[in-house]
């Protein structure tokens, strides 16, 4: 284990309970890539212009992306060193995929929505339009699985800005869409049809990479004592990230209230709470109290945080929140509590007026003023020569697809023992029509079988189409 690696490892001794997804013993047998397949893939890493996300040389990336995503997962969970990390540092790959990411969310905000509402758009096929929006997801997921080590976070360079204002946006969607329900998918009585269910994935999608991204930020301030001043900066001074998180505690998007029962999000799904299993804290939670402990505690941070007679108010507002069972499951929590008890004690203070020469992000606004103008334009070509591919096109790339995803890969991916549907005790037996859903028993898939059917129905489908396109 190298020395900056050990000394990550020991800062985050007393917070190991939230590392990023860290999987079961039986993965270390699995490999996705050959260390010198890992190393092509990574060396080949690059940019891609907006129109032409979704073409055949961007979703050949997406693919090795994929690939690097599960092998960097694998990685994670053995004891035999994380490669995947260890290239992306080695050949500076880190701000390629933070450029990809905010390249993806740029389009997935100014060219999908006009690209929904053409009118000649009516695909019967959304498969290739989808790993256009699925490769935001892609992206994050890889940044949470290696951003758990400090390197990483020191090779993003000055790209880091733009990885925080990318998490800062995210972070506020979740409290806005809260508010007003926005990530509630209701079951519509009427069969959708494939565009408006692809905006129905989406739209369910942006809650898991909303979280992830809170992963990353949390990981990030990991790293406040080797941050640049103007990092510091633009996380506690412009985004006022402190007052953001405990507005997230307070809401806590995470859970939600569904026909009488309390859910919470967890392995990618809505799944029910149990009076045994409430008090216990989520890995979601404990990255939300490890960045306040982080960005309130840590030296460079008090020196630079202004206390305020707002952001005092909004502190304060967590220490009801610091109950003896949450200080049980995080007992350095008790550190913060004794500062807002101290807190509570001082005067506020005015504000700074600093002179700070302060880098700004660069990737969103470079974007824009490349194609701002030309969103309608984009659409309309990504429609004619990308989105509107052949059925040879589509059997190619299904085969392509079905050679990327490997079941025993997919199933050690998994971070937990599923959980029945229907009741939320351990399962055993899946689904047999869709492979998706899993049950502990019958009687528990009978009566849920009401509310599993339509989805099941296209789930089923797409599989069936995927096995003909991959025969064909």
């Amino acid at each position: 284990m190298s020395t900056a690696r050990a000394r990550r490892r020991e800062g985050a001794e007393w917070c190991s309970d939230f590392p990023p997804s860290r999987h079961s013993p039986r993965m270390g047998d699995l490999e996705v890539l050959l260390p010198g397949e890992a190393e092509a893939l990574v060396q080949a890493l690059q940019s891609f212009p907006l129109r032409d996300m979704g073409s055949q040389g961007w979703c050949r990336q997406h693919e090795q992306l994929e690939k690097l995503n599960m092998q960097a997962i694998l990685d994670a969970s053995s004891s035999q060193g994380e490669p995947i990390q260890e290239l992306l540092v080695t050949h500076g790959k880190i701000p390629t995929l933070i450029e990809e990411l905010i390249s993806v969310e740029v389009w997935k905000q100014k060219v999908f929505p006009i690209l929904c509402k053409l009118e000649d758009f009516k695909p019967h096929n959304t498969f290739p339009i989808y790993m256009v929006v699925h490769h935001e997801a892609s992206i994050i997921n890889l940044l949470e699985t290696v951003f758990f080590h400090k390197e990483i976070c020191d090779s993003a360079e000055d790209s880091i800005l733009d990885l925080i204002d990318y998490c800062h946006r995210k972070l506020t969607l979740l409290v806005a869409q809260n508010s007003s329900g926005g990530f509630s998918v209701p079951e519509g009585e009427f069969e959708l049809s494939p565009l408006q269910e692809l905006q129905k994935q989406a739209q369910t999608m942006e809650l898991e990479i909303s979280l992830k991204a809170l992963s990353v930020l949390r990981y990030i301030t990991d790293s406040v004592d080797s941050l640049s001043l103007s990092t510091l900066t633009r996380m506690l001074s412009t985004h006022n990230l402190p007052c953001l998180l405990v507005e997230l505690l307070e809401n806590s998007p995470w859970y939600r209230q569904e026909g009488g029962q309390l859910k919470r999000f967890e392995g990618g799904r809505w799944q029910i709470v149990t009076t045994k299993d409430y008090p216990r804290l989520t890995k979601i939670d404990g990255q939300v109290w490890i960045a306040l402990y982080n960005l309130l505690l840590s030296p460079p941070c008090q020196s630079k945080y202004n206390l305020t007679g707002f952001n005092k108010n909004q502190l304060l507002k967590l220490r009801a929140l610091l109950t003896d069972i949450l200080l049980d499951q995080i007992p350095n929590l008790v550190e913060l509590q004794r500062f807002l008890s101290h807190l509570a004690l001082t005067e506020p203070l005015p504000p700074k007026k600093d002179l700070v020469m302060e880098q700004i992000p660069e990737i969103w606004s470079r974007l824009e003023r490349k194609n701002g103008g030309k969103w309608q334009a984009i659409a309309k070509y990504q429609l004619k020569h990308i989105f509107s591919p052949s059925e040879q096109e589509l059997r190619l790339q299904a085969r392509r697809w079905a050679e990327t995803y490997k079941l025993d890969v997919i199933e050690a991916l998994n971070p937990e023992k599923p959980k029945c549907a229907s009741c939320n005790a351990e399962a055993s037996k899946r689904c047999s029509r869709c492979q998706n859903e899993w049950y502990c028993k019958r009687e528990c898939q009978v009566k849920h079988w009401q509310k599993h059917r339509k989805s099941c129905d296209l789930l089923a489908k797409s599989m069936d189409n995927v096995k003909e396109e991959v025969k064909a």
